[in-house]
């Protein structure tokens, strides 16, 4: 037998890497391109999503019932509602949220109830949206990741993510289906590669609370309401900025850093050559393990929809509540006075006024672009900053998070949103002073 006949463990197989090109390609086409379709400009998974829901509404608000009968019924049927007290509360909050949702449908919800900023805000721009979306992402998902994409981009990307956030290289495939799909997209993909043990419990974490923000679609809107459009570039690229620099402090801070960092599947370490051969090679030898396309593309719809049906429900229940807090009670003024020293350390003037505003972005990430529209410049800055690269709140990210299988509680994911917005208002207000020092934010 001839050496040639016998293939080089150290090149990259010529079908794997085709297909690893191919369908790579596609996978990055409908997560990371946006297109222009009837006046709006994203990625194909959210056209396909608006598009169902504006052509087909009753198929997709029947759908959406349906998960979400789906998810209040599938613990009570198992019996799993009753491993833990935190999984009885989170069956009882999916219960009220399916009954809101009944209630808004049947218009049958109180008047305070059915404001426009309330149940159909919830419904409409959230539990809809995100309950479609995920499951039509879920398959999309199959190109993304199926077909060696994750392993290539992170041994590239190793040098970057490691020293900079704890996490390995593929996570910034993550952090960027997030900022050009949403964080729905990105916390999918974050449960996906957790599941198949390639990221330790603190690496999910992690990538779930620091990169997992609002969409670059939902800054325009938070741009828009708050009069720094003009200043477009300005703003997405600092709140970029103070986002990931947010992140890669908090990896190194409790409550995040103490967390288990063992993986159940071995990675071995990379090897001393060429890094660009090397991410081919890995890349094309996941493909060799993987299962037919049609056995991925239905196990990747029904862990969509499995999510779906836990996700709709709570951010129905959850945002309610926080929206309820917000509006009607002194909840988030007593939370906003933890941020007065954070406040004042960012020399923003009259940032203290504010601070209820400013915490109510736990409750709903938009609301404090909502509230301090009138406000002066400096102020609106650091709103629009602040709601995105805090992470977590509660009428989303909180409910997409608790419905992964990433074991991280609630009191947790508090203590990170502290974290994460008094880390963001001190550095915004350093921020804020260079770019008018600059002359590009006036």
């Amino acid at each position: 037998m001839s050496d040639r006949s016998v293939h080089d463990p150290t090149r990259p197989d010529l079908t794997s890497l085709a297909k690893l090109i191919g369908f790579s390609a596609l996978g990055i086409f409908l997560f990371f391109v946006p297109v222009t379709f009837n006046g709006r400009n994203t990625i194909v998974p959210d056209h396909l999503t608006t598009l169902l829901i504006t052509q087909a509404r009753p198929l997709a608000v029947t759908a959406l019932v349906l998960l979400m009968l789906w998810g209040v019924a599938a613990p009570l049927r198992d019996g799993r509602f009753q491993a833990s007290v935190s999984d009885k509360i989170f069956t009882v909050l999916k219960g009220f949220g399916l009954l809101l949702a009944v209630l808004y449908l049947l218009d049958l919800a109180p008047g305070w109830a059915a404001e426009p900023d309330m149940l159909p805000f919830l419904f409409e721009r959230l539990a809809l949206v995100v309950g479609i979306l995920i499951p039509i992402g879920a398959l999309a998902l199959t190109f993304l990741l199926g077909f060696g994409l994750l392993e290539t981009v992170g041994v590239l990307m190793e040098p970057v993510m490691r020293p900079l956030f704890r996490t390995p290289g593929g996570s910034a495939v993550d952090a960027v289906a997030s900022f050009v799909g949403s964080y729905s997209i990105g916390l999918l993909i974050t449960n996906r590669v957790f599941l198949e043990g390639k990221y330790s419990l603190r690496e999910a974490v992690i990538i779930a609370t620091g990169f997992s923000t609002v969409s670059a679609t939902f800054m325009v809107v938070v741009a828009r309401t708050l009069g720094l459009m003009e200043s477009w570039n300005v703003y997405f690229w600092s709140t970029m900025l103070i986002t990931f620099a947010v992140t890669a402090i908090t990896a190194h801070l409790p409550p995040i850093a103490g967390l288990d960092n063992r993986k159940p599947v071995f990675q071995e370490p990379p090897e001393r050559r060429n890094r660009f051969a090397q991410a081919l090679v890995a890349g094309t030898r996941a493909i060799q393990t993987q299962p037919s396309l049609g056995q991925m593309l239905l196990s990747n719809l029904r862990d969509g929809l499995a999510m779906a049906s836990v996700v709709a429900p709570s951010i129905l229940a959850i945002g309610f509540l926080g929206l309820v807090l917000s509006q009607y009670t002194p909840v988030f003024d007593v939370v906003g006075l933890l941020l007065w020293p954070f406040l004042l350390l960012s020399g923003i003037p009259e940032a203290t006024e504010h601070s209820g505003a400013l915490a109510s972005g736990l409750a709903e990430m938009f609301l404090p672009a909502a509230l301090l529209q009138e406000a002066v410049l400096p102020v609106r800055y650091l709103a629009a900053v602040t709601c995105v690269s805090s992470v977590i709140f509660f009428s989303g990210s909180v409910p997409c998070i608790l419905a992964t299988k990433i074991p991280i509680g609630v009191g947790r994911l508090l203590t990170v949103w502290l974290l994460r917005t008094a880390l963001t208002i001190v550095l915004t207000g350093l921020v804020y002073r260079a770019l008018v020092a600059l002359g590009w934010l006036a």
